[in-house]
């Protein structure tokens, strides 16, 4: 990628909390099941999208991309992240659905999204079961992204690319469905005030993996897309 300038970099986790939107209800569980979200993708409702078109960070060309929104077919339904390497040029060290731009061989959006999902963490398509797409979504750096919902059926081994992929983890959907975890923010960057939702996310403890621990950090384009599948869901 060619940037006219350096993209801004910050930590997102220093900016002060706003609000917290838990005065909105969080989506039922009767929806966050497999044969629900089918049924609400072949029967969409009418609804608007929250969060379409971050303001710009540069002026580059728009490219298309796509990402995998992967929700594993557990006891409960969880989201299925990653968290980019430090040495991208950009969104390094984020929480990330698993994706990227559209080559020129992809048939479409969802082609797009199940073949980076394959490049990126080794998922592989006979696992994943599409159940649609949400409203594109514009990034501060001009990516147009088509977020592809699927189920995933358990049993996969996934083999993370180390040369995009620092780590891969799930978060339980009916969490980022409620809005009480939902936390707003806003920052004055290069004279113009940008605002994002964050959804911080701790694993449990484990004693047998120390990185259980850790906090997921979850905001920008990613927080974005999964409040508009909130907006979806709750609809």
């Amino acid at each position: 990628m060619n940037f006219s300038k350096p993209l801004p970099v910050f930590d997102p986790r220093s900016i002060p909390v706003l609000g917290v939107d838990d005065h909105l209800a969080g989506v039922a569980l009767e929806r966050l099941t497999p044969q629900a979200l089918r049924e609400r993708f072949r029967a969409p409702p009418v609804w608007t999208p929250e969060h379409s078109v971050e303001k710009k960070f540069s002026n580059r060309q728009p490219a298309l991309a796509a990402v995998l929104l992967p929700l594993v077919m557990r006891d409960e339904l969880t989201l299925l992240l990653t968290e980019r390497t430090l040495n991208l040029r950009a969104h390094s060290g984020q929480i990330a659905f698993p994706g990227g731009r559209t080559d020129e061989s992809d048939v479409d959006a969802v082609d797009t999204a199940l073949r980076e999902a394959h490049e990126e963490i080794g998922l592989p398509r006979a696992h994943v079961e599409v159940l649609g797409t949400l409203p594109t979504y514009v990034t501060g750096t001009a990516f147009i992204i088509t977020p592809v919902v699927a189920l995933v059926k358990p049993g996969f081994e996934l083999q993370p690319n180390p040369g995009e992929v620092a780590d891969i983890f799930e978060v339980p959907l009916g969490y980022l469905m409620n809005p009480a975890h939902h936390r707003r923010h806003e920052m004055e960057l290069d004279g113009v005030i940008r605002q994002w939702l964050s959804m911080p996310y701790t694993h449990p403890l484990d004693e047998i993996d120390s990185r259980a621990a850790r906090e997921r950090y979850i905001w920008g384009a990613t927080a974005g897309i999964l409040r508009n599948l909130y907006r979806f869901l709750s609809a």
